[in-house]
């Protein structure tokens, strides 16, 4: 079964009103559902997220999301030190920032050795490596 990890942007992309990408992350869900794939995410994803989507599509996403369409990885409070060492090993300022959704999906990655991920963040998650040296695959 193919995998792959969802970031907030692909989750904005999709749900948030007038998006250039929106098209191209409906094809890639409704893909992924015929194909039986599993998606995860992160809560810091999900909320980024539903921030940057206005309602009602907020509650579009969040209806989706509760259906079961995507898995949210739970983590142990434990995880955040980890997620401030990725942030600033990846953290070159003022150029570039790792937020606290991009670090706990490398980190979802390195869990779960699942490196494919659907995000318009391309840049970012070009640099971004598992600890193996795996890069991801963006979809």
């Amino acid at each position: 079964m193919a995998s792959a990890l969802i970031d907030a942007s692909a989750l904005v992309a999709a749900f948030g009103a007038q998006q250039k990408n929106a098209a191209h992350y409906h094809e890639l869900f409704q893909l992924a559902a015929l194909e039986h794939w599993s998606l995860s995410t992160t809560w810091p994803c999900v909320v980024e997220a539903s921030y940057l989507v206005t309602p009602p599509q907020r509650y579009t996403l969040l209806h989706w999301i509760a259906s079961g369409a995507i898995a949210v990885f739970p983590f142990q409070q434990e995880a955040l030190a980890e997620f401030v060492l990725l942030m600033q090993k990846y953290t070159q300022s003022p150029r570039t920032e790792m937020d606290l959704a991009d670090a706990s999906l490398v980190w979802l990655a390195s869990e779960t050795g699942v490196t494919r991920v659907m995000t318009t963040d391309v840049r970012d998650f070009s640099r971004y490596r598992l600890p193996d040296g795996r890069a991801f695959e963006i979809l």
